[in-house]
């Protein structure tokens, strides 16, 4: 199928970001528009998805901003990758599950061009490199529309996650790209389109 691809340099407004999805995920349901692979950066926001607790605000002086997706806390910040899509089920079969697996293996498969080893939870979902957290998935279907995405931490500032009980997982550390000793990641952006469109071409 044919998805159109958006590369954004700039970091954009997360508030902004999710309008533009949430009208793009409606032209997708009436047909009038294709497809959609967004990737971005956000400026330091803290969001909280649909399933959120306010006991993981660990700083209660925060601003969190509330979302559509699915999930507890997270940050969004400079250096993490977000990958958002709108894609469609009505036509990719309506198996949420699968798409899930689907996202789990692309980002392990693009975390092994880095030659890092990684795995799904099945009780804490997201891609973890032993017991630290690199990628997290927070989707929203309506009307067999999926939409939201997941974020890659790259080079984003980790001690910011102190303020949060990301995802709602005690115990669990955080980890990045850079974290991990890699020096060279700047083809990211490639490795996720390249990866993205062999899983949901």
């Amino acid at each position: 199928m044919n998805i159109e691809v958006k590369n954004t340099i700039k970091t954009v407004d997360y508030s902004e970001s999710i309008k533009f999805l949430e009208s793009r995920a409606n032209d997708v349901f009436k047909g009038k528009k294709k497809e959609l692979l967004w990737i971005l950066e956000h400026d330091t926001v803290y969001t909280a998805g649909a399933s959120s607790n306010e006991k993981d605000v660990l700083d209660k002086k925060l601003n969190i901003v509330k979302t559509t997706r699915g999930g507890k806390h997270t940050l969004h910040s400079p250096g993490q990758k977000i990958v958002y899509f709108v894609l469609d089920l009505n036509k990719r079969g309506k198996d949420i599950r699968k798409l899930v697996n689907n996202l789990e293996n692309c980002i392990i498969n693009i975390l092994k061009k880095y030659k890092i080893n990684s795995t799904s939870d099945r009780e804490n979902i997201g891609i973890w490199v032993k017991d630290k957290k690199i990628a997290a998935i927070g989707i929203r279907v309506k009307k067999w529309i999926a939409y939201h995405g997941f974020s890659i931490n790259v080079s984003n500032d980790i001690s910011l996650y102190k303020k949060i009980i990301a995802c709602g997982t005690k115990n669990q550390g955080i980890t990045s790209i850079k974290d991990l000793n890699i020096k060279n990641y700047n083809d990211i952006d490639k490795i996720i389109i390249n990866e993205f469109l062999n899983t949901f071409r």
